[in-house]
């Protein structure tokens, strides 16, 4: 068993923690000394980094496999946490979809699971397990955005547009809370190496520095909103300077190759 040095307490809930970004801040998390819920569609990919966790880190870790793109998934998972008396201390919500390709040609049942996704569960599960720790004057929730946030992104509409609902929303629960204990941050990683975005960029961040830019966030009592790695010129010049549809222009450019080959 590594050894571990214990900064942290409690049990963190970290969804889409099968892969990727999750998996990486579970890693973190365990490490730091924290006990985990591990949520994402893949049960045997949970069951198997459950293990590897309890034997390298003593951390205690329960899976639930469920796909919160379903509306009723959301309350399931609140229930089970309740059912199972745990209380959550901090609340990592990762999981996210997305889906390249011009809306006209887009599979309309797809874009709706993005959305609940993305923005639905992200919300509600906010919204479910903040109370209890606005009532304890202590807790925090981490909600996974984008830098695609900052600009409309062609081919990508419902995934960047997703984002900058969670980017708006964790301001404003920022706000909300920022006297009550609680910490709410929003963390922006550029593009990273995951299944989910597969395309060559060049400087594509590894799983673990978004990882670590999370773990940072935490420790932090700063702004409602962090961009990872090195990402906060080129979300100033997209986000703050260019008009909208100047930024949108720009980005159809950069992304049609991707999206449609030419």
């Amino acid at each position: 068993m590594k050894s571990k040095k214990e900064t942290m307490q409690g049990v963190a809930v970290v969804t889409g923690a099968a892969t990727g970004i999750g998996a990486a801040i579970t890693e973190r998390l365990a490490e730091q000394g924290m006990h985990l819920v591990l949520v994402a569609r893949d049960g045997a990919r949970l069951e198997a980094a459950a293990k590897r966790l309890h034997a390298e880190y003593g951390a205690q870790v329960s899976t639930l496999a469920l796909d919160l793109s379903q509306q009723s998934a959301p309350a399931r998972l609140a229930k089970w946490l309740t059912g199972s008396g745990t209380e959550v201390d901090v609340l990592v919500n990762n999981a996210g979809a997305s889906l390249m390709g011009p809306v006209a040609n887009s599979d309309p049942a797809r874009l709706r699971g993005l959305v609940n996704l993305n923005v639905g569960a992200m919300a509600e599960l906010t919204a479910l397990l903040l109370p209890a720790m606005v009532a304890r004057g202590r807790g925090a929730v981490v909600n996974i955005a984008s830098t695609g946030a900052y600009a409309p992104a062609p081919y990508v509409a419902a995934y960047a547009a997703s984002k900058a609902f969670v980017l708006s929303f964790t301001q404003a629960v920022w706000a909300e809370t920022k006297a009550t204990g609680v910490r709410v941050v929003a963390v922006s990683p550029g593009p990273t190496d995951t299944a989910m975005n597969t395309r060559h960029i060049p400087g594509k961040r590894e799983p673990g520095s978004v990882a670590d830019t999370v773990m940072s966030a935490l420790r932090s009592r700063g702004p409602a909103v962090v961009d990872g790695g090195l990402n906060g010129f080129q979300t100033f010049v997209f986000g703050r300077l260019l008009p909208a549809s100047l930024a949108a222009r720009i980005a159809e450019r950069s992304l049609r190759r991707a999206a449609l080959g030419h």
